[in-house]
């Protein structure tokens, strides 16, 4: 699924032209992805959505965060941590770390690794239109040989 996710991002989401679902599951499917991993990733994507800028502000740090039992069992410890490092540096606030976490806990992994939340948290300072300072945040979930990372 995450290959999609990427896939969408670079193609979509970076550019601001996310097209209907309909239209997008064709664009996947020709693009060679199977339905079934199209159908799991939009149903995922769909929290996008729920992710509203203006509720920046609906919920105040208040210390540190945290987790519960099961949320400890299902998101590693590195990426537990990561989203620890990224709040404490002011780059994800307390709004989209709770998106983050919502979001890795409805995946289908047993343990959600730290790539994939890292994944997850540059889809949401994305969304939220971020600051220009995590940027490094995309060059930091790719490890493919053939990428070229921005120019900050």
């Amino acid at each position: 699924m995450f290959d999609i996710i990427e896939y969408l991002y670079d193609n979509f989401l970076v550019d601001d032209t996310y097209p209907d679902s309909e239209q997008l599951s064709r664009k996947l499917s020709a693009a060679g992805f199977e339905q079934d991993e199209i159908d799991q990733a939009l149903d995922w994507l769909s929290g996008l959505s729920e992710l509203n800028p203006e509720g920046e502000g609906s919920l105040e740090h208040t210390g540190q965060r945290h987790y519960t039992e099961h949320e400890m069992k299902r998101i590693s410890a590195e990426g537990r941590g990561f989203l620890s490092f990224l709040e404490s540096a002011g780059l994800l606030s307390p709004y989209a770390r709770e998106w983050v976490i919502d979001r890795a806990m409805a995946l289908d992994d047993p343990e959600v690794p730290a790539d994939k939340v890292k994944w997850i948290a540059l889809l949401a300072h994305w969304r939220l239109g971020g600051s220009l300072e995590a940027l490094w945040l995309e060059d930091l979930v790719r490890d493919e040989d053939d990428y070229s990372p921005t120019i900050h």
